[in-house]
């Protein structure tokens, strides 16, 4: 029974984490003059919302039964907005972009920081850490204590937040690293448009040649936040 609520929660703060991530954008737009979010009621927390019926709940879940419950990915559907109705026709684009990562690093850090004030035995916390998403150990370890359910609950976020953060950063569309890229290279609307259109192939081929350090650096970023949350 603890397994299935653990797990529950865990796709919760995923959901929400993805959601958080979506919004941040369209209250930046909206802010920098675009409120296509706003009259599209897309700057609120309801999941309704912002589920994709692909990326919000069957990617995840075939992930979930692939990896024993223990890893799963997910998109919400992206929130709209018209970068031509920006302020700042240069650095919207990106600053509307890089919204989402920047606040779900910022979720990330507050986390490993409230984290790192709970009061448990150093050993306890390195215990959790190691094992939160093997479901069967961390529930023994976490059984019959508060602090310790809440700091799992807590590296969850953590973890999620990291990775929403490190994946959006890469710079292939349809990823938020993307507008950045555009605002630092001077690439043609030929080759953007290009890059538009077959973005989501060119991340998968990445992905998939890239595989191993693309790994090794999110276990680098992860690592800085779950040091942060053990003190």
């Amino acid at each position: 029974m603890a397994e299935i609520v653990l797990i529950f929660f865990y796709l919760v703060i995923l959901l929400y984490s993805i959601i958080i991530h979506e919004v941040s954008h369209g209250y930046v737009a909206l802010w920098l003059g675009d409120a296509t979010a706003k009259f599209s009621d897309r700057l609120n927390f309801n999941p309704r919302k912002h589920i994709d019926p692909w990326g919000s709940i069957l990617v995840p879940l075939l992930m979930l039964l692939a990896t024993g419950f223990r890893y799963a990915f997910g998109w919400a559907k992206p929130v709209p907005y018209n970068p031509y109705n920006l302020k700042n026709q240069k650095w919207g684009p990106a600053l509307v972009g890089l919204a989402g990562p920047g606040v779900n690093i910022i979720i990330a850090f507050v986390f490993a920081m409230a984290a790192r004030l709970i009061s448990l035995p150093a050993q306890l916390k390195f215990d959790i850490v190691s094992n939160f998403s093997n479901w069967g150990a961390i529930s023994a370890v976490i059984a019959r204590s508060f602090s310790a359910i809440f700091f799992e609950l807590f590296v969850i976020i953590v973890f999620w937040n990291t990775i929403l953060a490190f994946f959006n950063l890469i710079p292939i569309p349809p990823l938020d690293g993307s507008k950045l890229m555009y605002l630092i290279l001077p690439l043609k609307m030929e080759t953007k448009i290009l890059l538009e259109q077959f973005g989501f192939i060119f991340l998968i081929i990445f992905i998939v040649f890239f595989s191993a350090p693309l790994g090794n650096l999110l276990n680098y970023f992860l690592n800085i936040f779950f040091s942060i949350a053990l003190g």
